[in-house]
């Protein structure tokens, strides 16, 4: 406890300090106090201490015996457990401190969800806040335990990973709220597929607007988050109440990558359980490799079937590629990115046709 806290607490008074005058004054001992109220002397030492707090009955015994106004003694007791309250809530922050070695706080304060100047107890404060959790221990229970513990790798190497990863899932939580969201649709969100499918091909300008309108429509949530440190993330899929949400980054700043990731993330959404949570590219997080090679599957059908192969002459060049894309009606980074990926054409390969993304 800093030198601060402890002399606050030490010159904090109970109401007991001042029954003890009144009594004192009165020439009564606390024995015949617990006598006349009718109370046990020990139960009359735990209120003179503080122990026990002044409840409306022994008020206004009180006031009988002693001669002083029950509202008195409520008011007294009510400002003293108020300030005792505050005196261990900022205690208890004082030791949470070192919990913010494990937050992502100077991104959080970029991004405008902390406003505390330094680490400190208001920090801690605005960053249990920011969880809309009370203590760090339910911030472990609902954003580690519930969404990482069973399927990330427990090591000490990878506990800041999991703050950031914490902070991520968070945010998504936040930005999700602000989006008016129709009662999802199965059948409608694949519909919207087929829209969003025609926006990659052309990649517009307003691409960001158009996806996340076109999803909620569908009572899908498209949120972009930043990348936190420690935990590069590609994208996220999970449901919050009766709506998924998908959470996206711009981690590998080309657009092929970008819609990749959204039909590998909508492929969770439609093949997948609402109970599960889905982070990709989260090092050291175990994923269920069975649903994530559905989703990529998933994804393949819908931006460039796996068969477009069989239409490249075997020295394919860079215009051969952006023939294959007006076959296909995609974008010729979405083919170069595939080449790449199939490990087909090497990484230096066709990166003039990629389109840059860069969401924040």
């Amino acid at each position: 406890m800093n030198e601060k806290l402890k002399a606050e607490r030490e010159l904090l008074s109970p109401p007991g300090d001042d029954i003890l005058e009144t009594i004192k004054f009165l020439r009564m001992s606390q024995a015949q106090l617990a006598q006349r109220i009718g109370k046990k002397p020990s139960k009359v030492h735990d209120i003179i201490t503080g122990k026990e707090p002044i409840t409306v009955a022994t008020a206004l015994q009180l006031e009988k015996v002693l001669g002083v106004s029950a509202k008195m003694w409520l008011n007294r007791e009510s400002h003293y457990r108020e300030k005792l309250s505050r005196l261990e809530q900022e205690e208890f922050l004082e030791v949470c401190k070192s919990w913010l070695k494990e937050q992502p706080y100077k991104q959080l304060k970029e991004c405008g969800y902390l406003k505390a100047k330094e680490i400190g107890v208001a920090m801690v404060e605005e960053t249990l806040q920011f969880y809309g959790v009370a203590s760090p221990e339910q911030w472990e229970t609902i954003y580690v335990k519930e969404y990482a513990m069973a399927s990330y790798r427990k090591s000490p190497a990878h506990k800041d990973a999991l703050g950031s990863m914490a902070a991520f899932l968070r945010i998504g939580e936040i930005e999700m709220r602000k989006l008016a969201l129709a009662e999802f649709s199965k059948a409608t969100f694949k519909n919207v597929l087929q829209n969003v499918k025609e926006m990659s091909a052309k990649h517009p300008k307003d691409f960001k607007k158009r996806l996340q309108k076109l999803c909620a429509n569908a009572g899908v949530a498209i949120v972009y988050t930043m990348c936190l440190p420690k935990a590069p993330v590609s994208g996220a899929t999970r449901w919050i109440g009766k709506n998924p949400l998908i959470q996206l980054t711009d981690r590998h700043k080309t657009a092929d990558h970008f819609w990749f990731t959204f039909f590998h993330e909508a492929g969770h959404v439609l093949l997948h359980g609402k109970k599960e949570i889905f982070l990709e590219d989260f090092e050291g997080y175990k994923e269920d490799k069975q649903k994530e090679k559905e989703a990529d599957e998933f994804a393949s059908k819908w931006l460039l079937p796996q068969n477009f192969i069989d239409d490249l002459p075997e020295n394919f060049t860079e215009d051969d590629v952006l023939k294959i894309a007006k076959q296909y009606k995609t974008d010729a980074g979405i083919v170069v990115g595939r080449l790449q990926h199939l490990g087909i054409a090497p990484y230096s390969f066709g990166n003039g046709l990629k389109k840059k993304v860069k969401l924040f």
